[in-house]
């Protein structure tokens, strides 16, 4: 579980790891192996050539420890062996301590080989010189100076072979970024076209591609969002033809009680058939929630003051910060805003519209002094249809539809509506939309 933590969350990182931890994990197995299989053996045995050739040097010249002797050896031993000879007379081996090289074990297969060939004690810098080993030897009278190529003590293909291991590791993650990217890019346009949708937003020039599976995950997200347009303008066309045909009895019948006499009976008539056409309008209305309107930019503070306009309804212009723009379906989001405005003027006598935004989301608050409802029967005030008398005024005119819809346009947009306890005591509608 802690690992889990620290894994990568996308799809690309995953698959990156995926497939450079492999590669990870074998360099450096194969790293491992060869300078301790390979490389070291190599390098031992170069080293123990030129300790022993440092040891017959240095016999030789015990033999006759003179500056002469030690001209000769150089001349004998420079051209073939790479292996420079001077004697210092009177100088001592140095104590100063060695800087170490990045790879110490070349320093210790070294030092084991001069040990194992020389009984006399000696000294040796692999680091001063790019291109040469400095050994001296301690003899009578001084010390004898050896400088010997450093490919003749250390075999060079190590460096080689880490460079074009480093090279090809190098090649093949940037092989594999692009390979992942390429991959991963069909599916993150999938979630983009997937997330705009679910604003109502436009897909633009989205078309499936990339690997046959993915391809297939976009067709049948085509296909889904297909099946879900026929369905909302099929209901929408059914509502809209049931209204239409109700519209023309209901228009007979009020004509019919125009021209009856006012009496109790008439006015009760004329009654419930503005409650019917009411109930008609608001399935229509219902219907009609997921518009095809347009999301366009709009300034908050002349809208809301729009919205507000003629309705039991404040505006709080202090919450709304100067210039603040949103983009939005106005039409669309001032008939949720109308519809939890009328649900406040209805149980409330008015309400306070006020603003909270932040650099990605929008919040619209609608807050009452009414009754307010019980959390607990919050869920169910956004059911259809629903009416929750108990927790309301009794007889209030309407079909229990303004919160549906109002919710139906929030998400639209890809927001939300959701009620809380208002500061004035009754009810807070939220409608939280993305910016």
């Amino acid at each position: 579980m802690i690992l889990k933590r620290y894994l990568p969350k996308s799809l690309f990182g995953r698959a990156l790891l995926i497939i450079m931890l492999p590669i990870g994990v074998m360099q450096i197995a194969v790293a491992y192996f060869f300078f301790n299989a390979h490389w070291d053996r190599v390098t031992a045995n170069l080293s123990d050539s030129v300790s022993a050739d440092i040891a017959v040097a240095t016999t030789l010249f015990k033999q006759d420890p003179t500056v002469t002797r030690a001209e000769d050896l150089d001349a004998l031993l420079s051209p073939g062996m790479q292996l420079s000879v001077v004697f210092r007379e009177g100088d001592v081996l140095p104590v100063a301590q060695r800087r170490q090289m990045f790879f110490s074990n070349l320093d210790k297969t070294l030092r084991r080989a001069l040990n194992e060939n020389l009984d006399d004690p000696f000294w040796f810098d692999t680091t001063r010189y790019p291109n040469h080993i400095d050994v001296r030897v301690e003899v009578e009278g001084g010390y004898l100076r050896f400088i010997a190529a450093r490919e003749r003590v250390f075999a060079p293909t190590g460096f080689v072979f880490i460079f074009w291991l480093i090279t090809a590791t190098v090649l093949l993650t940037l092989v594999s970024i692009i390979f992942i990217r390429n991959q991963a890019k069909p599916i993150r346009l999938l979630a983009d076209a997937a997330d705009a949708y679910g604003k109502g937003q436009d897909l633009g020039n989205f078309k499936p591609s990339g690997a046959s599976e993915v391809r297939r995950a976009g067709q049948s997200f085509l296909k889904m969002r297909s099946r879900i347009q026929r369905h909302l303008e099929q209901r929408t066309m059914m509502l809209a033809g049931v209204s239409h045909d109700l519209r023309t009895p209901l228009t007979r019948l009020k004509l019919q009680l125009a021209m009856q006499e006012d009496s109790e009976e008439t006015r009760a008539a004329r009654q419930d058939l503005m409650e019917m056409e009411t109930m008609l309008n608001g399935y229509l209305d219902f219907a009609r929630g997921q518009g095809s309107e347009i999301p366009e930019p709009v300034n908050i503070h002349d809208y809301l003051k729009a919205v507000v306009k003629g309705q039991s309804a404040k505006l709080d212009d202090k919450s709304i910060r100067k210039g603040l723009t949103a983009t939005l379906r106005p039409i669309a989001l001032s008939r949720a805003l109308t519809n939890l405005i009328s649900n406040s003027t209805k149980y409330a006598k008015g309400c306070q519209v006020s603003v909270k935004s932040s650099a990605d989301r929008i919040e619209f608050y609608v807050d009452d002094a009414g009754p307010g409802i019980p959390p607990e029967q919050r869920k169910q005030a956004f059911r259809a249809f629903s009416r929750l008398d108990e927790a309301r005024t009794q007889n209030i005119e309407g079909v229990g539809l303004g919160l549906s819809i109002a919710r139906d346009i929030a998400q639209l947009h890809g927001g939300s509506l959701s009620l809380e306890d208002s500061p004035l005591g009754g009810l807070r509608a939220i409608i939280s939309l993305p910016q």
